[in-house]
């Protein structure tokens, strides 16, 4: 019995969130690699423009605050736009950028098939029927004028 409760204090001890993870605080590049410069489209980590200057100064103010990474890109967020994650979140239209491309992959699959169908249904073309021999006249023209 002490054994099966020392191993199931070993494996709460194991699967528990280390200890510093609740008091470590956010930290500017802990945030600037996920956040873009919203002027010239670049991680904060390495824009230099002065909007970018303006991201890191309103990071630091919400860092001396106490404010969590997922608040402070909230906060961002309200600020500029969704354009300032570097992941934004998939809905509306950047749903379709990947089902276009399935879209468009099933109707030409749809396509082949109805093509090959009418081909397999029609058959091989029949070859044209020959001309009718050259009467011994026009072959004679024939000849008199190809010798010229």
């Amino acid at each position: 019995m002490a054994r099966v409760l020392v191993a199931a204090l070993l494996a709460l001890a194991l699967l528990a969130p280390p200890a510093h993870a609740a008091t470590a605080r956010t930290t500017l590049p802990d945030v600037e690699d996920e956040v873009m410069c919203v002027e010239c489209g670049t991680s904060l980590a390495v824009s230099d423009s002065p909007v970018a200057d303006q991201e890191r100064a309103v990071i630091r103010q919400l860092i001396a605050q106490g404010k969590t990474k997922p608040q402070i890109k909230a906060a961002l967020v309200r600020e500029y736009g969704t354009a300032v994650l570097a992941d934004p979140k998939r809905h509306g239209f950047g749903l379709a950028l990947w089902m276009v491309p399935a879209a468009l992959v099933l109707l030409g699959a749809a396509a082949i098939f109805v093509v090959l169908r009418r081909w397999r249904r029609n058959g091989p073309v029949p070859e044209a029927p020959l001309p009718p021999e050259l009467s011994p006249e026009d072959a004679r023209r024939l000849d008199a004028e190809l010798s010229r």
